[in-house]
């Protein structure tokens, strides 16, 4: 009625009253369940349930925080089921109608729980850092470190210049894995990825209940532990080069000059600079951000790198020396084991150095993480080299391009590449076998793409074909094995073995070229980030850690769990299998595996 008040209803609408009330009982009911399973202590009673008041009239019990909206039977108009009498919206007007009613019988069945029970199923559902990846933190040591608020809270220096944070809890958590792997899956292969960290306590008591792995949310704290004015940083970059070096050099120090740190130096060709500062190039240089203002611009990194380094104590006391309050290292797994080594003979010194890695390596090859900063540019060069390899094929007759990318353990590049570009025909990786001979083997299915396109394009990752030539024993001085050259000699058996086809064969190798250009725009946001969540984690007090994107969230992690061993492509998992699918690549096989499979 125009005047609000409510008609007398007649059987008709009390029929329609009665279908509809039928109709939100039951969708209410099955998200009842739902709510009552995810957020026990969300709500007290059911939205818009109807009890009963001291007079026995009906009371509508919503309340704002649980309303929602929904779409009503009445030609699709939008109501809102909430605290108050509904608005329903209608062409832009809007008209105050009486709320729609639940029966009690909706009220949800969480009600019978006692608030003890639903407190204490609300703390054992609520997810926390996982006991493997809580990080060391300087405060757990005996000297503790006095607290600050940040200058990005409310009342800090900064806060008046708008440059507030969001901050973050230290409870605050992100699931490494979104996808749950049953344990006889990761019995049978244990390289796949999610079953790195599987848990064998990771169901209830009752097995039905999958908590996964949670590590700590990176972003900065409201409390910090270091006065930003007194401290004194240093910034390393060890191992190979990697695009994104100085991206991530430069956003370090902007990073810190906003918290307030005035006191930044670079140390000079990875950890042998701590201990081999003699001379005007070997000496730390002063860091600022009129310093680093542009050297994004170029590849490398304005600190020079080096493999491994010296004596771990050594470093330690050139670190005392210097009076480091933060030491960031960029670098891979070796780097890492570095940063690690440091950081526990700090701690047993009992020195308030807070050690943070940053992870570098565009073989992607580091555990956990969604990828590693320098990946996506090194796939982006490395397409180029293959896209003129195929150019190259395509102008011969029975022509094949032959590529060599970088990818020592792990075959990431390789397969990216391969898939992106659209051009490959064969990819060989560390992860997969590859044997030459025989129907099942590599030249058999080189020959048949020859005869079918009269050209091929063949992409060969560091790593692929060790098996054939056979380690030589020898390690570079980051400890890692010295590589035959397997691409090189491919080339000569693809001349040898399909001389009747006159392959005309071109080899070409643009490892370095991959790894020494500037960023492409997704890395270069990615650096940021990375140098802007690693100086957060320093004021934190966090020690003995490394920042990383995991499950599209950016976290803290403990160093150990990153290093027990290379990331690799999981030979039976999706992505190679897309891969494969892409190129029509088969699985190479033995003559005698290859022979079975043909006479079943």
């Amino acid at each position: 009625h125009p005047d609000n008040s409510v008609a007398a209803p007649n059987n008709a609408s009390r029929a329609c009253l009665a279908f509809l009330l039928g109709c939100f009982e039951t969708v209410r009911s099955q998200e009842t369940a739902i709510r009552c399973r995810m957020f026990p202590s969300s709500a007290v009673v059911a939205r818009n349930a109807v009890t009963p008041n001291a007079a026995g009239r009906v009371r509508h019990t919503s309340s704002a925080r649980t309303g929602f909206s929904t779409k009503s039977l009445f030609r699709g108009h939008l109501v809102h089921i909430g605290a108050g009498p509904e608005r329903v919206k209608r062409s832009g007007r809007s008209n105050t109608t009486p709320a729609i009613r639940t029966p009690t019988s909706v009220v949800r069945a969480c009600l019978d729980d006692t608030p003890s029970e639903r407190t204490s199923a609300r703390t054992s559902r609520r997810p926390k850092v996982s006991p493997e990846f809580v990080c060391p933190r300087l405060t757990d040591a005996a000297k503790k470190l006095p607290k600050h608020n940040s200058p990005f809270a409310p009342g800090g220096e900064k806060h008046g210049y708008g440059l507030g944070q969001k901050f973050v809890e230290d409870d605050d958590c992100v699931l490494l894995n979104a996808l749950r792997y049953e344990p006889l899956e990761c019995e049978l292969n244990p390289n796949s990825e999610g079953c790195d960290f599987f848990a064998e306590d990771g169901a209830d008591e009752d097995g039905d209940e999958w908590r996964g792995q949670w590590a700590m949310r990176a972003g900065p704290r409201e409390t910090i532990f270091f006065e930003p004015h007194a401290v004194k940083a240093a910034i390393v970059t060890c191992g190979g080069l990697c695009p994104g070096l100085n991206d991530v050099i430069r956003q370090l120090v902007i990073t810190l000059e906003e918290y307030g740190v005035d006191n930044i130096v670079g140390v000079k060709y990875g950890f042998r600079g701590f201990v081999e500062q003699e001379g005007k190039d070997r000496a730390p240089i002063a860091l600022t951000s009129q310093v680093v203002d542009t050297i994004h611009l170029n590849g490398g990194s304005i600190l020079g790198s080096s493999r491994g380094g010296s004596d771990v104590g050594d470093i330690v006391d050139s670190i005392e020396t210097m009076d480091l309050d933060f030491l960031f290292v960029i670098g891979g797994n070796g780097s890492h084991a570095g940063a690690l080594a440091i950081d526990l003979m700090c701690r047993a010194r009992n020195m308030k150095t807070a050690i943070v890695g940053i992870p570098k390596t565009i073989d992607n090859d580091i555990l956990l993480l969604d990828r590693t900063f320098g990946f996506q540019t090194a796939v982006d060069e490395a397409i180029k080299a293959i896209r003129c390899g195929a150019i190259e094929a395509r102008s011969a007759k029975n022509g094949i391009g032959l590529v060599r990318l970088m990818g020592r353990q792990s075959g990431f590049i390789a397969t990216h590449a391969a898939l992106a570009s659209g051009e490959v025909d064969c990819c060989l990786i560390p992860e997969i076998n590859t044997p030459l001979a025989g129907k099942g083997g590599v030249l058999s299915h080189i020959r048949r793409v020859l005869n079918k396109k009269e050209h091929a394009v063949i992409v060969v990752a560091d790593g692929a074909g060790q098996d054939i030539l056979g380690a030589l024993g020898e390690t570079d001085a980051s400890g890692n094995p010295v590589l035959q050259n397997f691409a090189k000699f491919l080339k000569l058996e693809l001349q040898k073995e399909l001389a009747d086809l006159e392959p005309d064969v071109k080899y070409i190798d643009p490892t370095y070229m991959v790894r020494a250009r500037t960023t492409n725009a997704s890395d270069a946001i990615y650096c940021s980030i990375l140098g802007q969540n690693a100086v957060h984690a320093a004021f934190a007090g966090l020690t003995g850690v490394t920042v990383g994107l995991c499950n599209g969230h950016y976290v803290y992690l403990p160093i150990p769990p990153l290093i027990k061993r290379a990331r690799e492509v999981d030979p039976n998992g999706r992505m190679w299998e897309r891969l494969r699918l892409a190129i029509n690549q088969p699985v190479y096989r033995e003559d005698t595996a290859a022979a079975t499979v043909e006479v079943r």
